[in-house]
């Protein structure tokens, strides 16, 4: 008889690893008789026939491999593997990362798929485009899957809390309280790709952090995936300072909508500002979506087409009055 103890990758999170109520460990008990499986935390201790472990051992590093990729783990699926057989995959084009339960997130129009080709050339590019357009979970997505391939070390999120500033004070709680409704559609989008045991995890120990602009003054960001999202709220200094973050092995996606800002009417966009200023930097990559690449529910692109149409309609009548004015 002999034992042996496996570690779970930091990767493979547990609760999808052993199932609801251990029903993963259960058949794989079933599947090797002879060995005695004790799971808790993140490992699992085995006990008995040694030629039985030496199956148990390939089946472990299939096993944890496949949960991996897509946070996923059937009774098919370890039965497959656990009887020599590949798993049935499923090939997506254009596939991102394998989000929660085996959710598959993948460039879903011509313009999101120019972000993630850009992503692989250059090390600071602008999403630009209207809501539900799919820019910040796109970036997002293209950071988790940098994280998961640990070809960096850490996520790097970021908002500016333009509707809050000096009201912050009045609202309840601590300043984390304060800030986190304005951060939650960053939260929304981590959920939807990383387990939630590892998310807390990664949160805790800061792999990911999010965090208000404001933060960002005096650091240093290396081996890391930034995101700046809702830039278009910031101002000119509030985006030099945050782009003047890089460091080395960086990656910095910045995203908004120029048409939804919401700063005093005196002060201009610092995004209007720096696409202005830095256009002619050609390590500097510039995606702009469209109404096309609206990916929510339909009247979310009625709406945005509409609301356009109306701002030409009263540009037309304002341009109209002045002509007349000076007739």
């Amino acid at each position: 008889m002999i034992e042996r103890t496996f570690i779970l990758n930091e990767s493979v999170d547990p609760i999808i690893f052993f199932g609801v109520n251990n029903v993963n460990i259960q058949l794989i008990k079933n599947l090797f008789p002879k060995l005695k499986i004790i799971a808790r935390g993140n490992m699992i201790k085995v006990l008995g026939d040694a030629e039985m472990m030496t199956g148990m051992e390939d089946a472990m590093e299939r096993l944890q491999n496949y949960c991996s990729e897509y946070n996923l783990l059937t009774e098919e699926v370890i039965i497959d593997i656990i009887k020599g057989q590949a798993p049935t995959e499923v090939k997506q084009e254009n596939l991102i990362i394998h989000g929660m339960n085996g959710k598959i997130i993948s460039a879903r129009t011509p313009n999101q798929q120019l972000l993630v080709d850009a992503f692989a050339k250059s090390d600071l590019l602008f999403a630009i485009g209207p809501a539900g357009s799919g820019k910040t979970y796109t970036a997002i997505a293209l950071a988790v899957r940098s994280l998961k391939n640990k070809e960096v070390k850490r996520i790097i999120l970021s908002r500016p809390a333009v509707e809050a500033g000096e009201k912050l004070g009045f609202l309840p709680g601590d300043m984390k309280e304060k800030i986190d409704p304005y951060l939650q559609p960053l939260y929304d989008a981590l959920q939807d790709m990383i387990p939630g045991a590892k998310l807390k995890d990664y949160m805790e120990s800061g792999v990911i952090q999010i965090a208000p602009l404001a933060f960002m003054r005096g650091r240093t960001l290396n081996e890391a995936v930034v995101i700046l999202d809702e830039a278009q709220n910031t101002t000119t200094q509030q985006i030099k300072m945050f782009l003047t973050r890089m460091g080395l092995n960086c990656k910095v996606i910045v995203t908004g909508d120029i048409t939804q800002i919401d700063l005093p009417y005196h002060q201009k966009s610092g995004l209007i500002d720096a696409l202005e200023i830095l256009r002619h930097v050609k390590e500097i990559a510039t995606i702009e979506f469209n109404i096309k690449d609206i990916v929510r529910h339909p009247l979310v692109r009625l709406i945005v087409e509409a609301y356009e149409k109306h701002g030409e309609e009263k540009m037309q009548t304002t341009n109209s009055e002045l002509k007349t004015k000076t007739e």
